[in-house]
């Protein structure tokens, strides 16, 4: 087995495509299928079955993969150790991260870090789904703290967040505003569609112990708070928000709050990385600047 065999293996049973894969490590898709092929033919063993539509290791490349895994893991903490050695932290660190927390936790804190840092790299990924971190080799995750995973190591690293409902004055106007949530049944909404599941999020309430979840109905459905934004501020609807990120329509009169009463705070971002990992000196850096900026 050649290190380059085994490179080309896990990228593509860790992306479960040929044209992910082929992307990641720089190679045509002909290319790398023909790598693939040919170290299966040398082992005498089929190690991914192949679809239309999937990709997908067999029970021995699930054998493989796991083994790999393992192995490379060893890798990184040797590697990681060592750079305890030098003065600087180095190496890249990789963090999947939701959009709104990139540009409002995470860009703020690296746009002061990585000058002071010339080895050291940081890539990350907006993802709208969730991921296993482990799985998908990255270092650490950014997500609201409810939505962490329980076997992770969390570090808060934002304040407390608060969804709310707005809705622009054109929209409202002639309209009966919602007094309660189930009155947003009777009202054009801006859904979200999850990525993960493929549903449609139901809005969430809570009110002394009461908790309420209403599915909404409307024109349009998106995956991202922004545009969500920018079709109520059009009036095309009710939107449901993080209030930082109405907080300007709101104080420029384009947006109004309704709800108010039903919204409570919940727990803000959490940085997340696996417990079983020894912590690299790169990552350790990024934790703490993220830290420092929340204080």
């Amino acid at each position: 087995m050649r290190r380059e065999d085994l490179t080309v293996f896990l990228a593509v049973a860790e992306e479960r495509s040929f044209t992910r894969a082929a992307a990641r490590l720089g190679l045509t898709q002909s290319t790398l299928s023909h790598a693939m092929r040919a170290f299966e033919e040398r082992l005498g063993v089929r190690l991914l079955t192949r679809t239309t539509r999937r990709v997908a290791p067999t029970e021995a490349g699930e054998r493989l993969l796991r083994a790999a895994r393992a192995g490379l893991e060893a890798i990184e903490a040797k590697l990681a150790a060592l750079t305890e050695l030098r003065d600087t932290p180095a190496g890249t660190v990789r963090i999947t991260t939701s959009q709104h927390a990139y540009e409002t936790i995470l860009w703020p804190a690296l746009a002061r870090l990585l000058p002071l840092y010339p080895d050291l790299r940081v890539e990350a990924v907006i993802e709208h789904r969730f991921i296993d971190i482990v799985a998908e080799r990255f270092d650490a995750g950014i997500r609201l703290g409810e939505a962490v995973e329980r076997d992770m190591i969390a570090v808060r690293i934002g304040p407390d967040l608060r969804w709310i409902v707005v809705g622009a004055p054109a929209y409202l106007e002639g309209r009966d505003r919602p007094v309660m949530p189930q009155d947003l049944t009777a009202h054009r909404c801006i859904n979200y569609r999850q990525t993960t599941s493929g549903s449609l999020y139901a809005w969430e309430f809570a009110k002394e112990g009461r908790i309420l979840d209403v599915r909404v109905e409307g024109p349009l459905a998106v995956n991202d708070v922004t545009p969500a934004r920018e079709a109520a501020v059009a009036g095309l609807g009710l939107a449901y928000l993080p209030e930082d990120v109405a907080a300007a329509a709101l104080a420029e009169g384009r947006l109004v709050q309704l709800l108010a009463d039903w919204c409570p705070p919940a727990p803000g971002c959490h940085l997340y990385d696996p417990s079983r990992r020894q912590i690299a000196p790169a990552l350790a850096v990024v934790i703490e600047a993220l830290r420092r900026q929340a204080r």
